[in-house]
C-alpha cells in the first residue's frame, strides 16, 4: 500500500482529494493536515466522508508526514515551497496542486505570485504534472507541479494542433468559463450566492496568473516561436465545471482536425474526443477525470477553426489529475481509483 499524505485537506481540491483517496485501492490515508481544522476528525469537518475515513487532522509540519511515500499539498499558492524540501530530502515523494513549481522562472512567478519564491534551485527538478505531454517524466519524478485548472483544459485542447503544427500559434483565443468552486472555499463577497446566482462575468482580462503557465507549456511544445494567446476567463454560475472555446486559424483548410485529434488521444484513457457534430457540457464530466473535446471546422480561410473543452474543474482540473500522476509515478493502472463516469444530472 502506498503511504499517503495530504497537507491542506480542507479546502475544496483537499477534500476531493481525500474523497478519491479513501475508495483507491492501493492507498493508505496516513496524515491529513489543517491549520483551521486542527484536532477535529475528517468526519466532523466532511460529513460526507463519515465511514470513510477515521482520521484528524493535525498541523502542516506533523513528523508523520516523513513517513509517507507521496504527499499531496493542496494547500494556497507560497506555502508548500516551505515544506517541499525537507520532505523530499526524508526520501517523500510531492505532489503539489498549488503554482509554487509550476513556473519555471522564479522572476516571473514571483511577479504573478507576489511572493518571494522560497526554494528557487528546485524548480528545474519540477515535472509539470499533465500527463498526456510528460508520462515518461512523470514516471521518475520527485516532485510534481500538478497543473492549474485552465492551462489543464486550454493545453489538451490545443496540444495535438501545436505538437502537429496544424495552426497559427500568433492568433489564438482562449474563451474559458469557470464554476464558483474554483475560487476555492474562502469566503468572500465575489462568490457568495447572491452576488454569483443569476450573473455572468468576466474577471482578471488584463491578465490571469494561469495566463504564464499556459504560456510557458505551449512554448514547450512548439519552440519554433513564441505562442500568442488572448486568454479571458469568466465566472459563472455552477458549482463545478470548465469551459473553454478556443478560436484559432488553421494553417491548411484541406486538413482535418478531427482526424488529426482521434487519432492523437486514441489511447488516452481520460481524454474524450467527440464525433463531427458533438458538442460537450460541463455537466457530462461532472466528478470525472475526463477532458472532453470536439472540433467545429472552419468554414474558409476568415472563418476560425473552433476547439471546445470540459473538464470538472476540481477532479481533471486538480485532484483527480493529481491522483493520475500519483498512479503513473507508483507504476500503477492510471485509470485507479478514477475510473468513474460523469454524474448524472
Amino acid at each position: 500500500m502506498i503511504k499517503v499524505g495530504v497537507v491542506g485537506a480542507t479546502g475544496y481540491t483537499g477534500i476531493e482529494l481525500l474523497r478519491l483517496l479513501s475508495v483507491h485501492e492501493a492507498v493508505a490515508l496516513k496524515v491529513v493536515t489543517s491549520s483551521a481544522a486542527k484536532g477535529k476528525t475528517v468526519a466532523d469537518v466532511c460529513t460526507g466522508l463519515r465511514a470513510h475515513i477515521d482520521l484528524a487532522f493535525v498541523e502542516h509540519d506533523n513528523e508523520q508526514l516523513n513517513d509517507c511515500d507521496v504527499v499531496f499539498f493542496a494547500t494556497p499558492h507560497a506555502t508548500a515551497m516551505h515544506y517541499v524540501p525537507k520532505l523530499i530530502a526524508q526520501g517523500c515523494k510531492v505532489i503539489d496542486l498549488s503554482a509554487d513549481f509550476r513556473i519555471q522562472d522564479p522572476r516571473v512567478w514571483e511577479q504573478w505570485y507576489q511572493a518571494q519564491h522560497a526554494c528557487p534551485t528546485m524548480l528545474a527538478s519540477a515535472v509539470y504534472g499533465l500527463p498526456e505531454l510528460n508520462r515518461e517524466r512523470i514516471q521518475d519524478a520527485c516532485l510534481i507541479a500538478n497543473p492549474g485548472c485552465y492551462p489543464t483544459a486550454i493545453t489538451l485542447a490545443l496540444l495535438p494542433a501545436i505538437k502537429q503544427d496544424l495552426i497559427d500559434t500568433d492568433h489564438i483565443i482562449a474563451d474559458a468559463k469557470s464554476g464558483v468552486s474554483g475560487a476555492g472555499r474562502k469566503a468572500t463577497l465575489a462568490t457568495q450566492f447572491s452576488e454569483v446566482s443569476d450573473s455572468f462575468k468576466a474577471y482578471a482580462v488584463a491578465g490571469h496568473r494561469h495566463l504564464p503557465e499556459i504560456i510557458q507549456t505551449l512554448n514547450e511544445i512548439q519552440t519554433r516561436q513564441d505562442v500568442k494567446l488572448t486568454f479571458v476567463p469568466h465566472l459563472v454560475p455552477m458549482n463545478r465545471g470548465i469551459f473553454v472555446t478556443i478560436y484559432v486559424r488553421q494553417n491548411d483548410n484541406t486538413v482535418s482536425m478531427q482526424k488529426h485529434y482521434t487519432e492523437f488521444y486514441a489511447r488516452e484513457e481520460f481524454v474524450d474526443v467527440m464525433p463531427c457534430g458533438a458538442y460537450p457540457d460541463t455537466a457530462s464530466v461532472r466528478a470525472s477525470n475526463t477532458c472532453r473535446i470536439a472540433i467545429q471546422p472552419g468554414g474558409s480561410e476568415s472563418q476560425p477553426t473552433v476547439i471546445l473543452a470540459v473538464i470538472d474543474n476540481l477532479v481533471k482540473g486538480a485532484a483527480g489529475q493529481a491522483i493520475q500522476n500519483m498512479n503513473i509515478m507508483f507504476g500503477l493502472d492510471e485509470t485507479m481509483g478514477l475510473a468513474m463516469p460523469g454524474l448524472i444530472p
